[in-house]
């Protein structure tokens, strides 16, 4: 399927003041981007995990009070830090507080300090974790589509529940974060509408070669499935100007070389043209939407030249 090209903005809650997170979420709307993004993260996941953070679902419903146009979604919700059951009803609450705007983002879980500190349980391997994933997104659409569900095996128990009231949307998007190859492709294959990629081109498309594979292994059209692309983006006139305002970033979110988890093909740092190439190339591939996380303090000059000088020569 031949999708419009999209743009949404996953602003950091993490060393961000409530004001701050508010003003960009403002923005963004006014700007026309297409959906913004929080986290679902009880302790800081870039940089020294004992950083201010607040929490991504009410984040979501105070942006949807404030916002009017723009979808809202986490990036990702962690699938161990509640039941399937609770995830549902949090985004059926967000779909009714936006007016219908709510995507429901979703992903095994990954921060082990996270689960530690707030003492949730975690399960023994990836493997376990992506099996739970596996089984509360299956939960997650009945409910969302308008079942009464009871569930006796697996992991989850459920008794007899019904969402009410449903969502506004008759079909919430789903959105399944990660990209292992064997397991994680095979869930976003049997449940996913968007799936959100990182990666260098080649990479990228490896992994949607690999998810082709597996929507034909499950019987499922791949062109049903929206891909995007996950980015960290800093626009100015040269490239060291912005490498200047992303090493900022970093150094207030106290990531350091020995704590970046950052995937370095996933930073753009440039010029309009080198955006634009870029974008240009993902978008050859079957990408036609990316995610621009925007860490504290956000670079709203980024976000103004993204609107202004790069969407206007996209396809």
């Amino acid at each position: 399927m031949d999708y419009p090209f999209e743009i949404g903005i996953a602003i950091w809650p993490q060393q961000a003041a409530w004001p701050e997170l508010l003003a960009t979420a403002e923005l963004s709307d006014q700007l026309g981007y297409e959906h913004i993004w929080s986290v679902d993260h009880w302790l800081a996941p870039h940089g020294e995990p004992d950083q201010p953070i607040l929490d991504g679902w009410l984040t979501l419903a105070g942006w949807a009070a404030r916002t009017s146009k723009t979808r809202l979604c986490l990036f990702v919700a962690a699938n161990t830090l509640r039941s399937p059951g609770h995830t549902a009803k949090l985004a059926t609450t967000l779909d009714h507080i936006s007016g219908g705007r709510a995507m429901l983002g979703i992903g095994a879980g990954w921060f082990t300090r996270e689960h530690e500190a707030y003492g949730v349980e975690f399960g023994s391997s990836p493997g376990e974790r992506i099996g739970w994933l596996d089984e509360s997104a299956g939960i997650i659409r009945r409910l969302l589509d308008g079942e009464r569900v009871t569930v006796t095996e697996g992991h989850y128990r459920l008794e007899d529940l019904a969402l009410l009231p449903r969502p506004i949307q008759a079909h919430m998007p789903m959105v399944i974060g990660g990209a292992g190859e064997k397991k994680t492709l095979r869930v976003v294959a049997k449940h996913a509408d968007v799936w959100n990629a990182f990666g260098s081109p080649a990479t990228i498309e490896r992994k949607i070669r690999i998810l082709g594979e597996h929507c034909e292994a499950v019987g499922r059209d791949p062109d049903e499935i929206r891909l995007t692309l996950g980015i960290q983006l800093i626009i100015r006139d040269s490239v060291a100007e912005a490498r200047a305002v992303h090493e900022a970033q970093l150094e207030h979110n106290l990531v350091t070389p020995e704590n970046n988890k950052i995937n370095p093909d996933a930073t753009w740092l440039g010029t309009v043209d080198d955006v634009i190439d870029r974008i240009r190339t993902d978008r050859a591939l079957g990408i036609s939407a990316i995610i621009v996380e925007m860490p504290a303090p956000a670079d709203h000059e980024t976000l103004r030249r993204l609107a202004a000088e790069v969407r206007p020569q996209l396809p």
